[in-house]
């Protein structure tokens, strides 16, 4: 049994002092238990966090991080800005992709982030052709997640279309495509792999890229434990697109289409009528928001505030990787929400009127169910993932424990994340990671090959 004492812990009812948290060699926690006495020979702490929740990443992004900021000869958009990922894409090998995503995975440890759900949608090789093993890139994706240490729950992409209406894939789309068999074989390829620190479920790309029928095919199979990620509503045009093909809108489709619940994680959601608000909210499945990708890209701002006054279940994701912050996604929410309604401290509740408490709380439930793994709190039977926080850091001095999660979400740009612990393992020592150096090594490497490609 191994052991970590800390001074002050945020547990699931809120934080306590004094308290003793255990583990057993398989990274699970045991016992956790406040008002205890300290322990001789045992590591204390001065704040302990469960580790967050990363709900949405596309992890070969992350090599276009401050490249596609260059205004071309039109008003960019999404849609431009997709063009340039089309052609990022199309030289990214499999070794690539692995080299990425540990540099990736390594940055989000030390921001606090303890668990990934990949968006994962590069499956064939470039001239279109499957890989002799059709979990290649998955594979390579776990394989960095496992060197990085971080937990990962693994969705492989259903993408057969460009549009609604079954629209053909463009050429540079070519490398996404996938029917329901691909995806069900990818799946089936994965099993061995899964593990304490590994699930895997899958991702219906969009209701332009994959029909209502293909999605019912893959879920008949699929264990209904599993998790279900969708793109939904992020842009105008989708809605636009959607009403001339259908006369439904994007999510009111999916709710007429298809029975929502729980498994279910709607990225993004950004455009929606109160009707729709109501039917997610009402379907207990999580809103999965990407705050600092969605600004980037100019998507919009979700209807928070209406959301949680109906009970619904919110969760972060940083998607295309612009930041790898989880405070930085969490403090967006809220910041977006108050330059929409001109106001301040919207992301709170009846029972938590601390903002700070509130996103982190809310975003760790979300972020553990659409994971589908035992994460997001520090509590007997979950993984023992924790952050601890840098208490000799100039804004964590003199706090209440009610302004900590305020403190560490709203002020100043340092990060305060010390160490982090995944599954009883320390990964993030002095907020340096533990393979740090010959991660970045490849990375580096790798964008050096990929530099040669414009």
């Amino acid at each position: 049994m191994s052991k970590l004492f800390a001074r002050h812990a945020l547990l699931p009812d809120g934080w306590h002092k004094d308290v003793l948290i255990e583990w057993d060699a398989g990274g699970g926690i045991v016992a956790v238990g406040a008002g205890a006495a300290e322990p001789e020979g045992v590591e204390c702490v001065e704040y302990a966090l469960p580790g967050m929740i990363n709900l949405h990443s596309h992890s070969f992004q992350r090599a276009l991080g401050g490249r596609t900021e260059k205004a071309g000869d039109s008003k960019d958009s999404f849609w431009t800005w997709r063009e340039l990922m089309y052609r990022f894409a199309r030289n990214i090998t499999p070794e690539h992709i692995e080299a990425i995503a540990a540099q990736l995975f390594s940055e989000c440890l030390r921001h606090g982030y303890t668990s990934l759900c990949e968006f994962h949608y590069v499956q064939r090789a470039p001239d279109g052709a499957m890989y002799p093993r059709p979990a290649e890139t998955a594979e390579r994706v776990i394989a960095a997640a496992r060197l990085a240490g971080i937990g990962v729950t693994m969705l492989p992409v259903l993408y057969s279309y460009s549009g609604f209406g079954e629209k053909a894939l463009n050429p540079e789309q070519q490398r996404f495509r996938t029917d329901a068999r691909d995806v069900l074989r990818i799946v089936e390829a994965l099993e061995p792999l899964r593990d304490a620190q590994t699930e895997v479920g899958v991702a219906p790309h969009s209701l332009r890229a994959a029909t209502v029928g293909q999605i019912q095919e893959v879920l008949a199979t699929l264990p209904a434990a599993r998790p279900v990620h969708i793109h939904i509503a992020e842009q105008m045009a989708e809605v636009r697109q959607s009403l001339d093909w259908s006369g439904r809108r994007p999510v009111q489709w999916l709710l007429e289409n298809l029975a929502l619940d729980r498994r279910w994680c709607l990225i993004h959601a950004t455009h929606l009528t109160d009707d729709e608000v109501s039917g997610i909210a009402a379907s207990g499945a999580v809103a999965g928001l990407c705050p600092t990708t969605e600004a980037n890209l100019g998507d919009g701002l979700f209807p928070l505030e209406p959301f949680l006054a109906q009970g619904g279940v919110f969760g972060i994701g940083s998607d295309s990787h612009v930041s790898q912050s989880a405070v930085e996604e969490l403090r967006w929410l809220e910041y977006g929400q108050r330059l929409w309604h001109q106001r301040r401290n919207i992301a709170v509740s009846a029972a938590q009127r601390n903002v700070g408490d509130f996103l982190w709380q809310g975003a760790l439930r979300g972020g553990a169910q659409a994971a589908g793994r035992p994460v997001g709190a520090l509590a007997p039977g979950l993984r023992a993932d924790i952050v601890v926080l840098d208490d000799g850091h100039p804004n964590m001095f003199g706090l209440a424990l009610d302004e900590v999660l305020g403190s560490l979400v709203f002020s100043g740009n340092d990060n305060l994340v010390k160490d982090v612990m995944v599954g009883g393992q320390w990964v993030v020592r002095n907020q340096q990671h533990v393979a740090q150096q010959a991660i970045a090594a490849r990375f580096r490497q790798t964008l050096a090959e990929l530099r040669e490609f414009r």
